[in-house]
């Protein structure tokens, strides 16, 4: 993972230190991200790619069936450099994941592309509290279509499981995901037109 640690860019001011929660009025409030199976070649960029994404957009955690530890490496360097407690946790069993998520009250959201089309179901999605997204990689188990609350399909054409799961998490959140500031980074990025601008906090 490049660019993590740059160095040489200014301090901020103290009082712009990341700590405004994002607001979820009428939206998910809670939010973790399963990923079920694995490539018949190992691929930890995408299941980086995963868990980045759900960090960014929103979600607090990822479980991961199967996956080499520098994943998670990745993951608390990404913490420490900017920012929040997202987690991961490797060689949890699927099937225990969702009997533990529907024991909390979660829902459980499958993305598939044989589900119904996420704008039919969205407004049920955004009034669910707290929820646990279901990735897949190959030959999907038919159980989990049977035991998720919802299966769901951003497309019905063939994409990207990174993409899959960054449209629903933002669509369920409504965009306020985007809002969102992360407690003790070590560096920040202010928005500009042209140009990078990352100061220290």
């Amino acid at each position: 993972m490049q660019g993590l640690r740059p160095s040489g860019f200014p301090r901020g001011d103290e009082n712009d230190s990341c700590s405004h929660p994002v607001r979820r009025d009428g939206l998910v409030k809670s939010i973790r991200v399963l990923r079920i199976g694995q490539r018949y070649v190992r691929d930890d960029r995408t299941l980086t790619h995963l868990c980045l994404v759900s960090r960014a957009l929103g979600a607090e955690a990822i479980y991961l069936e199967d996956a080499e530890k520098d994943v998670t490496g990745t993951l608390e360097e990404v913490n420490r450099t900017w920012g929040g407690d997202f987690r991961a946790t490797l060689g949890e069993p699927w099937r225990k994941v969702i009997r533990e998520a529907k024991k909390e009250g979660r829902s459980v959201i499958h993305l598939t592309m044989y589900g119904l089309p996420i704008q039919e179901v969205l407004p049920e999605l955004r009034a669910l509290d707290s929820v646990l997204v279901v990735v897949g990689g190959p030959k999907v188990p038919g159980e989990v279509y049977r035991e998720s609350d919802y299966n769901v399909a951003v497309t019905s054409q063939p994409h990207s499981e990174v993409a899959a799961l960054a449209i629903t998490l933002h669509e369920i959140q409504g965009g306020e995901e985007l809002k969102r500031t992360f407690q003790k980074s070590k560096l920040r990025i202010l928005p500009s037109p042209r140009g990078k601008r990352v100061v220290e906090n």
